[in-house]
């Protein structure tokens, strides 16, 4: 490596656009590593800046993908008689993700480098004697200031019969080879290569894929007449679909989960034998109807703050909480309209959410705005302490439209809903993807709901103030109610860690806070008997609020003992019922919102 390279002007007499062509290998996946081939043809300035992407769109963390590259190299090819030969360049790296390559005025460079991947999820990539998987973000190089330029992308898999899947049309006349419209796209079309099976069906015209990489307890009829089902309801919603063919990505593993967003595609991970069981199967339904639901919101609508992609570092934004909460709050109802579940699931499965959002002290810590915008350094690295000072823009998204769905329902007896508001936002932003400001947000609510609603974005958008669900469930005939805990309240939660009883969080406040227990200790006893993780709860039952107890830890190694008064029990379960006698009014609200099959519950 040598000094940093000055940027020079480009040749003058060098009219012709450069074509950008990778190609992907994988000789020896075992090794899980990716061998890349970039070629820049036509290429009219002195030197070639490489930038690595550091973060993937839909994925709010820099990842410094550029940490898994290795064996960079940098040639031209010189002829030589009938051979050619390699002429190596000048290179050196600027930063963590940046290269600058001295091309000593040749039009052709080639760009060798080797990539691991050893890490299985929707965002980054994964090699081995099973298949390849891959993200662009996390693989290739692009060139400041040729984002726009098209791409072609040639796979070579490591065995001949292993397919090629990815969402990229493939070029004309040329095996295994895809053609991306500029890098944007390129970033946002994983490939899959492999035995993965692959499961070809229509949706109102448009052909879809199901590739699945894995083995898992899954009905594969039924799991596509259901995919069928929340394409086809998320489609009516927005009166057609925006693509000519899409493509499900999907990854059977252990205990898995996960998924991540593209235009044509989406790339989900799940546990393999979590199909069979009702509520995991619904769960993984909901999972599809997410990040198909991303199509419109977040891909084509979206923040101004995301509109045009800086893979250079964090992109920031006060609106993830409509980005990934709104879509959170839908991906529970699309399972309804698709008549996969009834009034009755959704309304527990809602349950469970309101739940996991009362349980989490840091509602009270971190307000929605902030938590879409501290994304990138808190949402992705939980801490110990994180469920005491954060709050997920997913979960409490999801909750502000809920909310804002039934305030414009019961204003307007249902004519409208979120659904128009959804709607406005793609015919204003979505269609020709104009990025969107926090105000312009409010306004379209405020359009569709016909009320001034500065007041609601001030108190549980941008404040802390407690989300008031029973005023705005009871004009549907639901209230919410808690469940206290039997047992007095310690505020520990504990995990066996290899046959150690690890605590992992101490709520803040606690009687075990309070004390001076800590995150990371390991729980011994209670009163000089042992207790488990799993026998916390029940051994805390024999005890009355306000007892006296003796805790036995270790910190450090240390053995220390506490002694606590334990609190009354707190509210642990929060379910969403019908009231008793609800009016006609109340009955026609609910039938309007959740569907038929809420008669069910009169």
């Amino acid at each position: 490596m040598t000094e940093v390279i000055a940027p020079r002007t480009h040749i003058a007499h060098q009219n012709t656009l450069p074509t950008i062509f990778f190609h992907v290998a994988m000789p020896q996946p075992q090794t899980h590593l990716f061998e890349v081939t970039m070629r820049v043809t036509n290429y009219s300035s002195s030197v070639l800046d490489l930038k690595f992407p550091v973060w993937t769109p839909g994925s709010y963390l820099v990842r410094e993908y550029a940490r898994n590259l290795q064996d960079f190299r940098a040639f031209s090819l010189v002829q030589s008689g009938e051979q050619s030969r390699q002429q190596p360049l000048c290179w050196c790296k600027v930063s963590k993700n940046h290269w600058q390559v001295e091309t000593n005025n040749v039009t052709e460079i080639t760009i060798n480098y080797r990539i691991f991947a050893n890490e299985l999820s929707v965002r980054t990539n994964h090699l081995d004697t099973t298949h390849g998987y891959f993200n662009g973000a996390a693989l290739f190089f692009r060139i400041a200031g040729w984002e726009k330029q098209a791409i072609n992308v040639k796979i070579t898999p490591a065995h001949p019969e292993w397919k090629i899947t990815t969402a990229l049309p493939i070029v004309p006349g040329e095996k295994n080879t895809f053609s991306a419209a500029d890098f944007d796209t390129l970033v946002d079309s994983p490939f899959e290569i492999g035995c993965h099976s692959l499961h070809e069906f229509e949706v109102l015209g448009k052909p879809h894929e199901l590739a699945i990489w894995g083995k898992g307890n899954y009905d594969i009829q039924r799991m596509i007449t259901d995919i069928q089902r929340i394409i086809e309801v998320e489609s009516g919603m927005f009166a057609g679909l925006p693509y000519h063919r899409y493509l499900f990505l999907l990854h059977l593993s252990a205990q898995a989960y996960g998924g991540l967003e593209h235009k044509d595609s989406c790339s989900l991970i799940y546990q393999r034998f979590g199909f069979r069981d009702k509520d995991k199967y619904e769960r993984f339904l909901q999972l599809v109807a997410h990040e198909f639901f991303h199509l419109w919101n977040v891909k084509r609508i979206r923040p101004q703050g995301l509109e045009v992609f800086d893979y250079d570092g964090e992109n920031y934004t006060p609106s993830l909480w409509f980005c990934e909460g709104t879509t959170s709050y839908y991906d529970l109802l699309i399972p309804l309209r698709a008549g996969i579940y009834d009034a009755k699931s959704y309304l527990a499965h809602l349950s469970k959410e309101i739940t996991r959002y009362q349980i989490t002290p840091g509602r009270s810590v971190q307000v929605l705005s902030e938590s879409s915008f501290d994304a990138w350094i808190k949402l992705y690295r939980p801490d110990a302490n994180s469920g005491n000072s954060q709050m997920s823009y997913y979960l409490k998204g999801e909750m502000v439209s809920l909310l804002i769905d039934l305030l414009i329902r019961a204003k307007h007896r249902n004519q409208r809903s979120y659904d128009d508001v959804m709607r406005k936002m793609w015919h204003q932003f979505g269609k020709d993807e104009i990025g969107f400001t926090p105000q312009d947000l409010q306004d379209v609510i405020e359009s569709v709901a016909e009320v001034d609603l500065a007041d609601f974005f001030t108190k549980y958008i941008d404040g802390l103030e407690d989300l008031p669900f029973n005023q705005y469930l009871e004009s549907f005939g639901l209230q919410l109610i808690g469940d206290a805990d039997a047992e007095p309240f310690l505020g520990l939660r504990v995990s066996n860690e290899h046959g150690r009883e690890v605590i992992k969080f101490v709520e803040a406040g606690s009687p075990a806070q309070i004390a001076g227990i800590t995150a990371g200790d390991e729980l011994l006893a209670i009163d000089g008997i042992k207790v488990s993780a799993n026998g916390l709860t029940e051994r805390l039952k024999d005890y009355q609020p306000h007892d006296n107890i003796e805790v036995a830890v270790f910190h450090q190694d240390q053995l220390l003992s506490f002694n606590i008064v334990l609190a009354p029990p707190r509210q642990s379960k929060y379910q969403v019922i019908l009231i008793q006698n609800p009016t006609s009014i109340q009955k026609d609200n609910l039938v309007g919102w959740l569907g038929d099959s809420v008669k069910g519950l009169f």
